[in-house]
């Protein structure tokens, strides 16, 4: 069969890694893909936008390929699942009114309210003058979220008055972040850990995948802007067999229930931002509709099942009918990106290194990278690469993919150099 990966980033490479190991899998194809998709055994790049529905659906057509997963969230918020099942054309992907659950953080939160799923408490606005009166009466520290698609940079963190209010103004009335601003929801800072939790849903039924933890903020120690995340690994121990269960009890099976409840069909990857109190209580911070990046990276490299089977068991509501099983090692993956992300930061650099760096149980895993001349990887984004090893815990996982990075070489590089180090503080307790 033939396969098209939808994205350019790293979860898309990780997800053209995998599935071309299915014995079911003839060819793939990544559009646009990047340099590191290119280089993929049965992998071959297309030169159409993530965001170009008429293209893709053409391709599908023109190529004859049989099932279609889509990487990132805009093209689902643009309908490309509802745009390929009217055509009777797998597509692995909530549908448009399903992906507002990533699209709108405030039908999220009501979502969660409707169906008493534990999230933060809040409120949205649209209004700069009503938004200010509010936090009038705050506890700081604060959250601030934008409201629509801000590629993981649109949630800002207020430690005073003065911030949040020049926060407000910034999203709503100078539209910072364009559409995605025009509303805003304010809720109140939770302590504890964060965990991604993520399951592939099939309308009716779920199937876990592992647990992880991202790691948001560009510096060490958690500091700094958000991003799209630094680096991710898996498993955490933050979410042990009790702390899983109250997370399917309390989080997922409810949600799947409430979508189903309101009519939503709901077939694809669902991800569940999480914190995890000190008591080992779960709320909700987010949803993605879609894998995480880079959870997707350690996840991957430590699924042992065949991916392909379990999107098509999903497809034909048959989850039941699977399983998930999984490398007992540790992943670790560690993103190296271009300094001055997320702002501004330059392009077309050569990236050395990277044949020496991909060795067993190492795997470089592309995100921002192109073909420069004679065929080198040049930098293209601003999260380039994103570096993963597997290790016997967590703390050779860390090692590995530190050591592996130090062999790679470009202008301009910057990574944190503290991804796990809470997971290892936590065991070492």
């Amino acid at each position: 069969m033939k396969v098209l990966i939808i994205g350019s980033g790293g979860r898309e490479h990780a997800l053209a890694w995998k599935m071309q190991q299915s014995k079911r899998v003839d060819q793939v194809f990544v559009a646009p893909g990047n340099f590191g998709t290119a280089q993929e055994p049965k992998t071959a790049n297309v030169n159409i936008a993530a965001d170009d529905i008429d293209g893709l659906l053409g391709l599908v057509l023109s190529k004859n390929i049989d099932l279609t997963v889509v990487g990132p969230e805009v093209p689902l918020m643009m309908g490309i699942a509802d745009r390929f099942m009217e055509r009777g054309l797998l597509c692995f992907g909530p549908t448009e009114r399903a992906a507002q659950l990533e699209g709108s953080k405030d039908f999220a939160k009501q979502f969660l309210v409707r169906h008493g799923i534990p999230t933060a408490d809040f409120q949205s606005f649209s209004d700069v003058n009503l938004a200010i009166q509010y936090l009038q009466n705050c506890k700081f520290p604060i959250v601030i979220k934008a409201d629509g698609l801000a590629a993981g940079k649109g949630v800002i963190i207020a430690e005073d008055l003065a911030t949040a209010e020049q926060t407000v103004k910034d999203m709503i009335a100078l539209e910072k972040f364009g559409e995605a601003g025009k509303c805003v929801v304010i809720e109140e800072f939770l302590k504890g850990v964060e965990a991604s939790y993520i399951c592939v849903v099939d309308g009716e039924q779920f199937l876990p995948m592992a647990g992880s933890q991202d790691h948001k903020t560009i510096f060490d120690g958690d500091k700094g802007p958000n991003t799209g995340g630094m680096g991710a690994y898996s498993p955490t121990p933050f979410v042990d067999s009790i702390v899983e269960e109250r997370i399917l009890d309390q989080v997922i099976r409810p949600t799947v229930r409430g979508l189903l409840h309101e009519g939503i069909h709901y077939t694809g990857f669902l991800y569940a931002g999480l914190m995890i109190d000190q008591a080992g209580n779960p709320k909700v911070l987010e949803f993605n509709c879609r894998f995480g990046d880079p959870e997707t990276q350690p996840i991957l490299l430590r699924m042992k099942s065949d991916l392909v089977d379990v999107t098509l068991a999903a497809l034909a509501h048959q989850l039941d009918q699977v399983t998930a099983r999984w490398d007992p090692r540790a992943a670790l993956g560690v993103v190296v990106a271009s300094k001055g992300y997320p702002s501004s930061y330059k392009t077309g650099a050569p990236i050395h290194g990277l044949k020496s760096a991909d060795r067993e149980n190492i795997k470089v895993f592309h995100a921002g990278t192109a073909a420069g001349e004679k065929n080198q990887a040049v930098v293209s984004g601003g999260r380039v690469l994103c570096v993963t090893a597997l290790g016997e815990n967590i703390s050779v996982a860390q090692t590995a993919a530190y050591q592996a990075i130090s062999k790679i070489s470009m202008e301009n590089m910057y990574y944190r150099r503290d991804i796990g180090q809470k997971a290892l503080q936590e065991l070492t307790n």
